[in-house]
């Protein structure tokens, strides 16, 4: 199974691709799709849904995952991440794949096993679980390889429960 994570930003929006090998998880691609300060909203919003449709063309995952929405005090910012991930939303329903919304809390304790996690630890076991030399730049694409192990995680969990008859 093939999973693209994403971290939404609309200045930098991380993603990674991922493939799930049985108990293994590969790297497939990974990096950021990037808008510069200053332009128009709504041609950043479709630099990013041309991006966004490219990669999903390009890589073909099974699945995408998304982490949710944390709504913190800065509502503009709130707001522009909400439309930024909105359009990637809108790729992948015309390419009809399923999406996995996880929280920040839910992707940390995928990873790191510890819901409380910084930064620092989740960007370290991507590195370890990846098997990369260094922790993916910027933290968005850290980021975003975390939201698809989580996404692999859940559904392999998944999978055995569903394989598995409770009475």
């Amino acid at each position: 199974m093939r999973v693209l994570g994403i971290d939404p930003g609309i200045a930098i929006m991380g993603f990674g691709f991922i493939d799930q090998l049985g108990h293994r998880l590969v790297p497939v691609q990974f990096g950021s799709i990037e808008t510069e300060a200053g332009t128009r909203t709504e041609e950043r919003l479709r630099q990013i849904y041309e991006a966004s449709c490219t990669l999903l063309d390009r890589y073909q995952p099974d699945a995408i995952a998304v982490e949710k929405l944390f709504f913190n005090k800065n509502v503009t910012n709130a707001f522009s991440v909400g439309q930024a991930r909105g359009v990637l939303l809108l790729a992948a329903a015309q390419r009809g794949l399923p999406v996995g919304e996880y929280t920040p809390m839910q992707v940390k304790q995928a990873v790191a096993g510890y819901g409380g996690a910084d930064k620092k630890q989740v960007q370290d076991m991507v590195r370890r679980m990846l098997r990369l030399q260094a922790a993916p730049k910027p933290d968005d694409v850290a980021d975003a390889l975390a939201v698809a192990i989580c996404h692999a995680h859940s559904s392999a969990l998944n999978e055995r429960l569903n394989g598995v008859k409770l009475t």
